[in-house]
């Protein structure tokens, strides 16, 4: 007899419709899995025939063919424990089959029958809703993020007996309350790190401002102890706060990897990934025979810090150009080609040299001058070139450190950045661009245009510091940005003498 069950499976950042096709017939005992499944899911045969063993279902001695339709995209991970089971079931009439239609069903088995979570609830919960489903069963700990998706009855469950039972109509389950609106009144971001515990250093915070206000990449340079760290952790708390259509994107690329704790049903507060320099390029773009999210994408609509930037290896470093330049990474394979999102913003910090201490005042540096140089230059230099605000942190000094004075506070300085970035959205609305770090040629000489005197500063710069033209054009955006924070309609003198302020590698002699 033959039963089918709907399911689903993920590819990428979204879900899919997969229908599992149990056939119980005649013949030597066996049980065979089809329809290009992994290893866990070939595995699957053994905790079904446990779990619904162990549950008190019977369990046929016949041949067993499950087939995972479309048979020809390759299936991974264990989501498909559940409904394999209810398809056997169904099929020698242990479950009502009447049920099955218009309900989507996934879950990991246990031997004993319970049921643990799953990755991917809410993608999962977007492709029912989408192919008009009307009911998704699912692990309890999947449930609060799939009870995001309105209009679709979220079915918590935890094992086999509750699940066959509901189908039955033998044990009502009350679907789970629907979230959204009780995720946006959760939303608090006095949780973050607050600029205010930072002491001393008010032209990095300008500059850490600046680069929210615009979506600008930085980078920070100064010796050990200087806070470098310390800033670039607060950073989220003065980004904008994530709309709607954000939050669901940055939910469902942690809900694919497994990191999105349970009692978070919809992320609400911006990313911050900080990974180790001995990471490796597939760890930070992404990787695996079936492609997986990296680093840079789990900073989607976030920051990706990237501490000690000089230790990184070069090659990590420069897969991270194509994204910074393009918002997105495509990951290529022979099984599959996936495309994931990578719009964050990029935060670096670097010592100055290897022991950290040029240009410190109140230490001695012991390296010599081509130590510094092979330090500095294992950052290349296109990569530079996609950094547009550059600026040095030097050691705070005792009286900054014991004063009482305590700088703005984070939300202060966030609706400074909100209001900057609302005058961003109403310039290019209608348009890919939402913010001046996204400028290309065309929008930088349609609103870039700048006043006689700031022409002749900017004229100057370029010959006495030998400024490059992308640092022409990193220059124009960043002076648009400060003029925006000023809510000035054009570009002054003073917006772009500062821009020029935030240009520390290009004044400096480490400028290869």
């Amino acid at each position: 007899m033959l039963a089918t069950v709907i399911s689903s499976a993920v590819l990428g950042i979204d879900a899919y419709i997969v229908k599992v096709e149990v056939d119980v017939a005649g013949g030597l005992p066996a049980f065979n899995t089809v329809g290009l499944p992994d290893s866990a899911i070939k595995e699957s045969r053994d905790r079904v025939t446990a779990a619904i063993k162990n549950s008190g279902y019977y369990f046929p001695s016949n041949r067993i063919t499950a087939n995972l339709a479309p048979a020809d995209i390759r299936k991974t991970g264990s989501a498909f424990d559940l409904p394999i089971a209810i398809g056997v079931m169904a099929a020698t009439n242990q479950v009502n089959f009447s049920n099955l239609e218009n309900t989507m069903i996934l879950g990991e088995l246990a031997l004993d029958g319970s049921i643990r979570s799953i990755q991917g609830g809410l993608p999962i919960a977007l492709a029912a809703k989408h192919h008009g489903l009307q009911h998704l069963v699912l692990p309890a700990e999947n449930a609060k993020e799939a009870a995001i998706v309105e209009g679709l009855n979220v079915y918590p469950v935890k094992n086999l007996t509750d699940t066959v039972q509901f189908l039955n109509s033998s044990k009502t389950i009350q679907p789970e309350s629907p979230t959204l609106k009780n995720a946006l009144e959760r939303v608090d971001t006095d949780d973050l790190l607050d600029l205010m515990d930072v002491k001393g250093q008010e032209h990095v915070k300008r500059a850490v401002e600046v680069a929210a206000a615009g979506a600008h990449n930085l980078i920070m340079i100064g010796p050990p102890g200087s806070g470098k760290t310390m800033i670039a952790k607060r950073i989220p708390s003065i980004l904008p706060t994530l709309s709607i259509d954000e939050s669901l994107e940055t939910t469902k690329i942690q809900s694919i990897i497994g990191i999105l704790p349970s009692d978070t049903p919809l992320v609400m507060t911006r990313p911050f990934r900080s990974p180790h320099h001995t990471i490796s390029d597939a760890g930070l773009i992404g990787g695996g025979n079936i492609p997986r999210p990296g680093e840079v994408s789990l900073a989607h609509n976030g920051v990706l810090f990237l501490d000690e930037l000089p230790e990184f290896r070069r090659n990590v470093l420069e897969v991270m150009r194509q994204p910074l330049e393009d918002g997105y990474v495509t990951i290529s394979r022979a099984a599959a080609s996936l495309t994931y999102p990578a719009n964050f913003m990029l935060v670096a910090a670097m010592n100055p040299c290897p022991c950290g201490f040029f240009s410190d005042p109140n230490r001695d540096c012991k390296c010599s001058h081509n130590q510094i140089q092979t330090y500095v230059s294992r950052i290349s230099g296109p990569l530079l070139d996609r950094i547009d605000i550059q600026v040095e942190v030097p050691a705070v000094k005792y009286a900054e450190l014991s004063a009482d004075v305590s700088g703005e506070r984070s939300n202060v300085v966030r609706e400074r950045v909100e209001a900057a970035r609302q005058i961003q959205h109403q310039r290019f609305n209608g348009t890919s661009i939402h913010a001046n770090a996204n400028m290309e040629s065309k929008q930088i000489r349609e609103y870039c245009s700048i006043e006689t005197q700031a022409q002749e500063l900017l004229r100057v710069a370029i010959n006495q510091l030998g400024l490059s033209a992308r640092a022409y054009d990193r220059i124009l955006k960043v002076s648009r940005t400060i003029a925006d924070l000023d809510e000035s309609l054009n570009i002054e003198g003073m917006h772009v003498s500062e821009a020029i302020q935030y240009r520390s590698l290009d004044r400096s002699f480490w400028k290869q």
